[in-house]
């Protein structure tokens, strides 16, 4: 199974991880109107990069999530890899229409691998 999927990455804050454990670590919830594009990243340091300096700094309860999970290749391949920043800072631009998609594309669950807590 491994070589036939890909493992992403994303950071997430404590409303998403709540809508991703309602649907028992499957799949992502649907973006909002103002967020066109879903960004899952391809390494756990641009992640927790996101998750640390982001998230835990700027939610409104200072924390944040590294969610990590494997996608099928084949449906992967369609899209581009983005570097947007440094050669660690590579995602996918997944537009929110394809959202569901990609969620059924989603092999296994969700996993949580790293939570971040700022000053509250």
């Amino acid at each position: 199974m491994k070589n036939e999927t890909t493992t992403l990455f994303r950071p997430v804050g404590t409303k998403e991880l709540a809508l991703i454990e309602a649907s028992n670590f499957t799949a992502f919830p649907p973006r909002l109107p103002e967020q066109p594009i879903f960004y899952p990243v391809l390494n756990e340091e641009y992640a927790t990069q996101i998750a640390c300096d982001w998230n835990a700094k700027y939610n409104k309860d200072k924390i944040g999530y590294v969610t990590k999970f494997e996608v099928s290749r084949k449906f992967l391949d369609k899209y581009e890899v983005k570097i947007v920043g440094s050669k660690t800072h590579q995602e996918y631009w997944i537009p929110a229409e394809d959202l569901g998609e990609f969620n059924r594309n989603i092999v296994g669950k969700i996993d949580i691998t790293a939570e971040f807590r700022g000053r509250v």
